[in-house]
């Protein structure tokens, strides 16, 4: 039998750190204990539960149709847009017999002037009606009012300018006044402003 080997000078006696209870049978200390401060034990937010129930609310079909509707109001102004760069010469021929004291260039820049006013309100019309379909999709109950201020404006707009426009651009204007009533109708609907409210509490 061999002798074990003394320790040196200075050297701790006893089996090494870790090794004291290699089958793991010795009762282990309990788990510090959190403080109340401790994020971990906190309840979670009552608010948090409300949003996620928001973020999973499906829109209700009123919304749904209105929204699409507003996509096809910015589908109708960039039509506007287009119909107007057609009809340019109708333009130039309004100009001419509206001032008939006017050179030729006089008339090209009335006509430049007027299809960059329709152009650039065109192009205003498309970011608007785009702008309201996002956000009154998103069940914003300020973009409601908004849509309503702007739908009322429109129609007003669009009666006043019926009786000076050709019977196209009547016709154009009609949809567009049937268009924004439809719209305001279904945001009004009772499901929607119960989406309005759920989505803006």
């Amino acid at each position: 039998m061999s002798t074990p080997t003394p320790p040196e000078d200075g050297a701790p006696t006893g089996p090494p750190p870790g090794d004291s209870d290699p089958f793991g049978t010795a009762p282990q200390p309990p788990p510090p204990q959190a403080g109340p401060w401790a994020s971990d034990n906190l309840p979670p937010h009552p608010l948090a539960g409300m949003a996620a129930q928001m973020e999973q609310m499906e829109r209700p079909e009123p919304i749904r149709v209105a929204v699409n509707l507003m996509y096809i109001g910015a589908g109708l102004a960039v039509l506007g847009i287009v119909v107007a760069l057609l009809l340019i010469g109708d333009l130039r021929d309004q100009i001419r017999d509206d001032n008939p004291t006017f050179t030729q260039s006089q008339v090209d820049t009335g006509v430049n002037v007027g299809i960059a006013f329709i152009v650039v309100i065109g192009l205003i019309g498309v970011g608007l009606w785009l702008w309201m379909a996002h956000e009154n999709g998103a069940g914003k109950m300020w973009a409601r009012t908004v849509a309503t201020v702007l739908g009322v404006v429109n129609v007003l707009l669009t009666l006043i300018r019926i009786g000076a426009n050709t019977m196209g651009a009547n016709i154009f204007g009609l949809v567009s006044i049937v268009l924004a009533i439809a719209i305001l109708v279904l945001l009004y609907r009772p499901d929607a402003t119960a989406y309005y409210k759920a989505r803006s509490a």
